[in-house]
C-alpha cells in the first residue's frame, strides 16, 4: 500500500458577502448569530453554480500541486447541491477544467461529504489504480435555503479542493473511521424533488425543495458522535489527544466545536475555524479550511492533523494525517 498525501490545495468562494444584519428581517440578529454560531458573514452566489465554484477551487489546487489537468486521473466531488440531478457535478467540473483524461463522479454525504470523498480518493491511490486524484467539496446552499426561515442564517456558498498523490516519504493519511445511521434521516433533509416526493406544483407551493433542519437534534448528535469517533481513532492508533497539533473540523457552529473540543480534552486554540467569514459551507468546509491554513504556512513537517465531520444521514467520521 502506498502512502497518500495532499500534494496541493485550493479554494474559492463567491465575491458577494452577506453580513448578519441581513437577517434582522426574519427576527435574528448579529449578536445572536455570532454568539451561538460564530458567524459574522457568509458568501452567497449571485449566479455561479456549484460546478463554477468547484472548477475554480480545483484549478487552484492543481496549480498549487504543480500539475496540469492532464495529470489528474480521477475527480470526485462532494456536494449536496449539484448543478443538476444528472449528470454528476464532477462531470460538469471535468468539462470546465478540460480534464478529459480523468474519471469523474460525485459522493453524497452532505456536511461529511468532503471527508468521505477524501477517503474514497485515498483508496484509489493506495491500491495503485490511480496516481493523482482531485477531491473537491462544493456547495451552493443558498439555492436550497428558505430565506424566510430563521435557519437561513447557517449556510454559505463555497468550494475547496485538494490533489491527493502517492509518496514514499513518511507523511500522509494514517487512517479513517467513518460511520452512518440512516435513522437520523429526518433531522436534516430536502423532502421534495426525489423519487419519494417528485416535483409538483404542490411541493413547490409547500416549499418542500428547501432544506429542513432540526437544530436541537443536530447539536445533540454532533456533540455525542464526533467525540466518540475521535476517541475511537486515537485508541485504535494508541495515541493521546495531546499528540494532535491541529484539528480541522467541519464548521457546524462554534458552540458545537467548543463542546467537542471540551469532551475530548483538546485545547480550543488547536481547533481551526473559518465560519466567522464563510458560515457553514457544507461539503466545502474542510477543504476550504485546509487551503487557508496551508497557504498561511501554519503546518510544519511532522504535525499530526485531525479531521472530523458530522452531516445529514446521519454520517460522521474522523481521519488522522501526518504533515
Amino acid at each position: 500500500m502506498r502512502n497518500v498525501y495532499i500534494k496541493g490545495t485550493g479554494s474559492y468562494a463567491p465575491e458577494n458577502v452577506v453580513k448578519n444584519d441581513f437577517f434582522d428581517k426574519i427576527g435574528s440578529s448579529d449578536e445572536w448569530i455570532y454568539k451561538h454560531l460564530g458567524i459574522k458573514e457568509r458568501r452567497i452566489s449571485t449566479g455561479e453554480t456549484t460546478s463554477d465554484l468547484g472548477y475554480r477551487a480545483g484549478l487552484n489546487a492543481i496549480e498549487n500541486a504543480g500539475l496540469t489537468v492532464d495529470d489528474i486521473d480521477l475527480i470526485i466531488v462532494a456536494t449536496a447541491t449539484p448543478d443538476r440531478q444528472a449528470p454528476s457535478c464532477a462531470c460538469f467540473i471535468q468539462e470546465k477544467l478540460g480534464a478529459f483524461k480523468s474519471v469523474a463522479f460525485d459522493v453524497a454525504a452532505v456536511c461529511s461529504g468532503a471527508l468521505f470523498t477524501i477517503s474514497v480518493g485515498v483508496q484509489y491511490i493506495r491500491s495503485g489504480m490511480y496516481n493523482n486524484v482531485l477531491v473537491i467539496g462544493a456547495d451552493t446552499f443558498s439555492t436550497i435555503t428558505d430565506w424566510e426561515r430563521r435557519d437561513s442564517v447557517f449556510f454559505g456558498d463555497g468550494a475547496g479542493a485538494m490533489v491527493l498523490s502517492h509518496t514514499t516519504e513518511d507523511k500522509g493519511f494514517i487512517d479513517f473511521i467513518l460511520h452512518a445511521d440512516g435513522r437520523g434521516k429526518e433531522h436534516f433533509n430536502i423532502p421534495a424533488g426525489g423519487s419519494e416526493m417528485p416535483t409538483t406544483q404542490k411541493t413547490i407551493d409547500n416549499r418542500g425543495h428547501y432544506f429542513q433542519m432540526n437544530g436541537k437534534e443536530v447539536y445533540k448528535t454532533a456533540i455525542e458522535v464526533v467525540p466518540s469517533c475521535i476517541n475511537e481513532i486515537l485508541l485504535k492508533h494508541q495515541m493521546s489527544i495531546g499528540e494532535i497539533d491541529f484539528m480541522l473540523p467541519h464548521q457546524p457552529s462554534i458552540l458545537i466545536l467548543k463542546e467537542i473540543a471540551l469532551r475530548v480534552g483538546l485545547p480550543f486554540e488547536k481547533v481551526k475555524t473559518n465560519m466567522d467569514r464563510y458560515a457553514n459551507t457544507s461539503g466545502g468546509t474542510i477543504p476550504i479550511l485546509l487551503d487557508e491554513v496551508h497557504r498561511n504556512n501554519e503546518f510544519k513537517t511532522g504535525d499530526i492533523l485531525l479531521f472530523a465531520a458530522v452531516g445529514a444521514g446521519w454520517t460522521w467520521g474522523t481521519a488522522l494525517y501526518k504533515w
